[in-house]
């Protein structure tokens, strides 16, 4: 169901609202097709929410789940960036919330940490055939009110924290939505006009580890390497034994 908007609300995006929904990323490939504009979908609760690589989010009740859908007209890589718009938005409304955004740091590819554990995840989901998508989504998850124990999580991976247990501050997912949508939207418009290197200079300055030894953990292979940088198409940057290296796509760990 849809609910009124806020007077912020940005102009020309949907809200949509749901009591509960087995995923929002799910239910935005369903409805893409019959929505005439970009439309965030909220869901109170969700019965089979899933992280990068078809991985379990947890998602207990107070917790924020939403996906933006949306229908981009570039090509698909240039598309995928949109994950570093939407950690640059995440950034500012949990700065709008707690006021510390020396506690907040983005990680690389599509993590945002608190106090150095993860508070928030990214997934982009598309579907198409060629350079044409039929729909593109940013499935959102941030934990307002409780984080996963390291039990649940994979090994190594940055340990799981809420804004309420690191911060004390409180906001239901309704509240966050109508910071966060007005965010999204105005990083949206300067990456629509002015392109990728804005977005990519504001991302490094919030940059976890930037310039520190870090792993990263491929498909294939395994590197270590100091963080120097996220070039123009959005691969990390390290500084390896074998020289400079670009990473498209890899699990990071400190």
């Amino acid at each position: 169901m849809k609910r009124g908007v806020t007077s912020d609300w940005p102009e020309g995006y949907g809200r949509r609202v749901l009591a509960r929904v087995d995923s929002t990323n799910a239910e935005g490939a369903r409805i893409a097709g019959t929505l005439s504009g970009p439309e965030w979908i909220l869901a109170l609760e969700q019965s089979a929410a899933r992280g990068r690589r078809g991985r379990v989010w947890v998602n207990p009740p107070g917790n924020f789940a939403a996906t933006l859908v949306m229908w981009p007209s570039e090509s698909p890589d240039r598309v995928a960036l949109r994950s570093f718009v939407a950690a640059l938005a995440l950034h500012d409304a949990l700065v709008a919330v707690t006021g510390r955004a020396e506690d907040l740091t983005l990680k690389w590819p599509n993590d945002v940490l608190l106090n150095g554990g993860k508070l928030a995840g990214i997934l982009l989901e598309s579907a198409g055939a060629g350079t044409r998508l039929s729909h593109f989504v940013i499935g959102i998850g941030v934990n307002l009110v409780a984080a996963p124990e390291m039990a649940e999580v994979e090994a190594g991976a940055v340990r799981p924290v809420s804004l309420l247990s690191e911060t004390g501050v409180v906001i239901g997912p309704e509240a966050f939505l109508d910071l966060l949508a007005p965010a999204y939207a105005r990083l949206e418009a300067q990456f629509v006009t002015y392109g990728f290197e804005p977005v990519r200079r504001a991302w490094l300055d919030r940059a976890a580890r930037l310039g520190e030894v870090i792993t990263a953990r491929t498909a294939r292979e395994t590197l270590e390497g100091r963080f120097e940088t996220v070039d123009g198409a959005g691969n990390l940057v390290l500084r390896t034994a074998r020289g400079r290296v670009a990473i498209a796509a890899a699990e990071v760990f400190f």
